[in-house]
Parts: C-alpha cells; structure tokens; sequence
C-alpha cells in the first residue's frame, strides 16, 4: 500500500467514525465562537463605558479563541486525554469569558475568572502532554 493511500484510509476512517458520533466539543465551540462574534460587534456598536468595552472585547477574544479551536480538534479528538484537555478548555472559557461578562453588563463579581483562567491553563497543559504522548 502506498504511503499517500494509507494517510487516506486512516483520514476516511477518522471522518466515518465523527460521521457516526456527533461532537459535543465542536457543537458548543461553534456556538461560543458565534456568540464572541456578536458579543464583540455589541462591545463596539453598543457600548459607551470604555472599560465595559475593554472587559466584553477580552471576553469575546477569549471566547473565538478558544471556540476555534473546540470546533477544529473537538471534531477529531478521540483520544481521553485530548478530550479531557478540551473539556477544561471549555470549562475554562465559560468561567473566565462569562464572569466578565457577567461583571461588565450585570455588575456581578468577576471572581470566577481567575479559575476559568487557571482552567484555560491546565487545559493547555494537557493537550500540550497529550501532543507528546500520542
């Protein structure tokens, strides 16, 4: 079997088993990519208070980000240590993201940031081992 010809029955087989089994990871990426899109036109458009602006553009950021990557690698990751990387990453972008969000529009406390950061961080992590044991 030719090099080229493997690589692509490895690929056709990956894409039939994410045919099969709908990605959760991807799903919500999408969503949280979507949403940073319209939360950073509202920063920008709808949005008088200089540091508001600054704290839902961060959000935003944080929120494409990472949604990008949910959507790319939460549509192929099989391994568990991947996908535990990728389930902190999400978790850490809804704490970090929403908590300043949450303090920017509804003046709550953005106390949960720090752990969704520090969730953001581990996720990394691991996906940085995973990156070396696979």
């Amino acid at each position: 079997m030719r090099y080229g010809a493997a690589i692509e029955v490895a690929c056709m087989s990956l894409l039939d088993r994410r045919k099969k089994h709908a990605s959760l990871l991807a799903f919500c990426g999408g969503l949280l990519a979507a949403t940073a899109v319209g939360l950073s036109a509202y920063a920008s458009h709808g949005v008088a208070d200089a540091l508001v602006q600054s704290r839902l553009q961060l959000a935003a950021l944080y929120a494409f980000g990472h949604g990008a990557v949910l959507t790319v690698l939460g549509a192929t990751e099989t391994r568990a240590l991947g996908q535990v990387g990728l389930y902190l990453l999400l978790l850490g972008t809804l704490l970090f993201a929403g908590s300043l969000v949450g303090g920017a529009l509804l003046h709550w406390p953005t106390s949960l940031a720090p752990i969704g950061g520090s969730g953001l961080m581990l996720g990394w992590v691991v996906l940085a081992i995973g990156a070396l044991r696979h």
